[in-house]
């Protein structure tokens, strides 16, 4: 090529005569040396041709075989995704770098697997809800990111929820996070992954469901091994839009509350010796003479929780009608621990009530203005049994049966950074003694 290029330029060499004829010649041998060497180097010569670019192509067609392949769940375009499932994003021949969500609805937080080759969403989406997902990867191919744009279904039927907790309201040691859904619920180890407990201390807790607690279709508690520390700040979150909590019937709504633990308020009734013992933070405050209901309206037995309180509360049963002073309810059925100021005479003596916790007006007043719902309340020495949930009775229950209500059958260890889910045979045992840190064993039967 390089003689072609040099005949080329000397096409219009002016040179007269022999001196041009001669030159010819000489750009004739020139030319036939310069094709005999192309020709000898033919094979190198194809090479450095076709070399350089099949280099070229290979190193691409390599980059382009090697690219990080990313696939995201629900898929660009799809509406009436099942927001349950959440959002997954998967990686080949390279590592995630980044995921973005964007929606209008609840922000959209996820974990990504050792290796940085899949991320999941943590809780489900919300319900009729448009998402775009932007998840970007890279690997020895190249830098890739991909985008998928699409909607969550609109349910049919949809179930809400309550909680009993104030905000930044305080209750007593035993309180259970309780839970009320207007729909029954089936699937529950789903909505009770959907269920986390954060506390200012370390707690180690489980999940109780319910579906006989009278107050809605099902009802969900959350209950401390032992009595909660007091000063602890409980905060819950319940991840519950787009949870499936029975066949077509999704949460549309994501629940959050927050109180406290106040100080430890312990009373000990005794029907037997006709006592009341009331602890305040650990320590033996008051031993008040009592009289508990008389025989057939025996106060039964079981470690109950204050519910609420009322000054007065009118009382009304057969013979008699009665506005009562200093009410502390412990059971729905209508016992209290009250103001008996007709009986002072027996208090400490002998069982004359309905039912109810005689106290003299002083005493009574005195644990009434101590009182906040969620105080351990526990009856002994009666030969009548305590009735599940005739009260707030989770606390009649061991720790190993209170387990077995949890739809996972597993332990809760919440904490600052929020709570996770374990098996409970690789929890500490529990060094709480009763009563003043749990309830009693077996603490319901007569």
């Amino acid at each position: 090529m390089r003689a072609m290029a040099v005949i080329m330029k000397r096409s219009g060499d002016s040179t007269p005569g022999p001196r041009r004829s001669a030159r010819v010649a000489v750009l004739a041998v020139l030319a036939a040396l310069a094709l005999l060497a192309a020709g000898c180097t033919g094979g190198g010569h194809t090479a450095s041709q076709t070399g350089p670019g099949a280099g070229g192509k290979s190193a691409a067609a390599s980059r382009a075989a090697n690219a990080p392949q990313v696939e995201i769940t629900p898929t660009n375009g799809a509406a009436g995704a099942d927001p349950s499932a959440g959002i997954a994003v998967t990686v080949t021949k390279g590592t995630l770098k980044n995921v973005i969500v964007r929606t209008s609805g609840d922000p959209v937080s996820g974990t990504l697997s050792p290796g940085g080759r899949a991320w999941h969403s943590l809780w489900a989406l919300d319900v009729s809800q448009a998402y775009t997902v932007t998840a970007t990867a890279s690997g020895s191919g190249g830098t890739v990111t991909a985008t998928s744009t699409f909607r969550t279904l609109t349910p049919s039927q949809t179930f809400t929820t309550e909680i009993l907790q104030g905000y930044h309201q305080a209750y007593g040691v035993g309180q259970p996070i309780i839970l009320y859904f207007s729909q029954k619920i089936t699937d529950r180890a789903a909505v009770e992954r959907a269920l986390q407990v954060t506390t200012s201390t370390p707690v180690i807790g489980s999940w109780y469901w319910d579906d006989s607690c009278g107050m809605a279709p099902t009802c969900a508690y959350f209950r401390p091994r032992d009595y909660w520390p007091s000063g602890t700040t409980v905060s819950f979150t319940g991840h519950l839009n787009g949870v499936r909590g029975a066949p077509g019937v999704y949460g549309d709504h994501t629940l959050t509350q927050t109180f406290s633990i106040g100080p430890s308020l312990i009373a000990i009734g005794n029907t037997a010796t006709h006592r009341t013992q009331i602890y305040y933070n650990g320590k033996l405050l008051y031993n008040w003479p009592i009289s508990s209901g008389r025989p057939g309206d025996d106060t039964p037995d079981g470690s109950y929780l204050s519910i609420e309180k009322e000054n007065p509360v009118q009382m009304t049963g057969p013979g008699y009608s009665i506005s009562v002073p200093y009410s502390v309810r412990f059971t729905w059925s209508g016992d209290y621990y009250h103001d008996a100021y007709w009986s002072v005479g027996q208090q400490g003596f002998e069982n004359v009530s309905h039912g109810c916790i005689n106290l003299s007006p002083a005493d009574a007043a005195i644990y009434y203005n101590m009182a906040v719902p969620g105080d351990p309340i526990t009856i002994v020495g009666s030969p009548k049994a305590g009735t599940w949930d005739n009260g707030w009775t989770q606390w009649f229950l061991s720790w190993p049966q209170y387990l077995q209500g949890s739809a996972l059958h597993l332990a809760v260890q919440a904490g600052p950074d929020g709570s996770t889910f374990v098996n409970p045979a690789s929890l500490p045992p529990s060094t709480a003694t009763a009563p003043l840190q749990t309830s009693p064993a077996n603490n319901s039967a007569a």
